[in-house]
């Protein structure tokens, strides 16, 4: 097994705004999190503490994974793929309530897919160099 490349030229700039967008929702993840941990009543602190955790989870994975990302590693873009079209599902479920959602979710998840899915970024992950 090598160790991976960084990636330069475009695919690390293309890279870099998909971990600096992916950054944005990880800390959203974990102020809801934080928010979550906030409203914990003893009525439901079983559901508010579990949603807590879930939500840091993924807002820790997501950091994880845009760090490793860009870093070279192939195997974290999968992730935040998955991530991205689980957010645009959500923007599709919360389509017109309210008006703004929709639009806050779904675009960036697709400038996320858009910068992990280009050419570039396929080519300079890739074990294939001659790709």
């Amino acid at each position: 097994m090598t160790s991976p490349q960084r990636p330069s030229g475009t695919a690390r700039k293309l890279l870099l705004g998909a971990a600096g967008v992916v950054l944005v929702e990880a800390l959203v993840f974990l102020a809801l999190a934080v928010a979550e941990l906030l409203d914990l009543t003893s009525s439901r602190a079983g559901l508010g503490l579990g949603t807590a955790v879930f939500l840091a989870v993924i807002g820790a994975g997501l950091l994880w994974a845009a760090w490793r990302v860009t870093r070279g590693d192939a195997w974290a873009r999968s992730p935040l793929v998955f991530a991205q079209l689980i957010q645009l599902g959500l923007a599709w479920n919360f389509r017109g309530d309210p008006p703004w959602l929709t639009p806050a979710i779904a675009l960036p998840a697709v400038a996320v897919l858009a910068a992990l899915l280009a050419p570039p970024v396929t080519r300079a992950l890739s074990d294939d160099n001659g790709v």
